[in-house]
């Protein structure tokens, strides 16, 4: 692991201070795991943005996600 040094607002650092001692961890265990969901929730806004710029690039046809009536038949119970 490296140590970083980053600068905190007050108000942020005593919220975290006081979650930390909620949760039972450290402030570091706290930052990290917060960086890593952050990361994750980026790269998931990232992907999103592309399935929708694809799906505007090249609409799904009328008919091309439609089954057909053999496929709704479920048979007798």
């Amino acid at each position: 692991m490296k140590t970083v040094q980053m600068t905190l607002d007050d108000d942020l650092v005593r919220a975290v201070d006081d979650m930390v001692g909620r949760l039972g961890t450290t402030r570091s265990a706290f930052t990290r795991d917060a960086l890593r969901r952050a990361l994750k929730d980026h790269r998931t806004r990232i992907l999103e943005m592309r399935h929708r710029r694809g799906y505007a690039a090249h609409p799904v046809e009328p008919d091309e996600l439609s089954l057909g009536e053999e496929a709704l038949e479920w048979g007798d119970p």
